[in-house]
């Protein structure tokens, strides 16, 4: 958002050239890894991560007192996140992908950690509140993981996601009540 709410921006910029067949490609690869719902939420990965990139260029062209002031403050939030290590300098932040953005989403931690088939069952886990990070649910597939959070992460014990589901057949019937005489 903006800097006040009247005068909110939008948080993503389409491409240029909407119809370079090599980038529509490479989207549809990106979508369908990182299981995304549309090519906007690729375009907000992309804007945040040239925000990010615009930052390092301009801490790059200041003097070298003003650097060592500001350096830091970028470097803690970005290694907060767990896009860069903790010994990085400005030129790793330069040489990010948007891939690396979009491995730190919620959605990507827990498919990775509860060993879930597919980007879009771990959405659907994430969306239907059987994600709990720590003791809070979260339902947003986009939120941003961070280190500290990313071991308290954790699937509803309830949710049954690459369990063999039980047969009808295999399923124990109900204990039958016994008969009492008549008499």
């Amino acid at each position: 958002m903006g800097d006040h709410p009247k005068n909110s921006r939008k948080l993503w910029r389409k491409p240029k050239r909407p119809l370079n067949y090599d980038l529509l490609n490479e989207e549809l690869f990106v979508l369908g890894t990182y299981g995304l719902k549309n090519k906007r939420e690729l375009w907000k990965a992309h804007t945040e991560l040239s925000r990010i990139r615009n930052q390092a260029r301009s801490l790059l062209a200041l003097t070298k007192d003003v650097r060592s002031k500001r350096e830091p403050t970028l470097m803690r939030s970005l290694i907060r996140i767990g896009l860069v290590k903790d010994n990085s300098t400005l030129d790793d932040v330069l040489n990010l992908k948007v891939t690396d953005l979009l491995s730190r989403r919620l959605q990507t931690i827990v498919q990775k950690k509860a060993n879930i088939k597919s980007p879009y069952l771990a959405r659907q886990a994430v969306v239907h509140g059987h994600v709990t990070i720590g003791e809070r649910t979260v339902n947003i597939p986009s939120y941003t993981v961070t280190v500290d959070e990313e071991n308290i992460v954790a699937l509803a014990p309830s949710l049954e996601i690459g369990k063999p589901k039980q047969s009808e057949a295999k399923q124990e019937a109900p204990p039958e009540e016994p008969k009492q005489e008549q008499g």
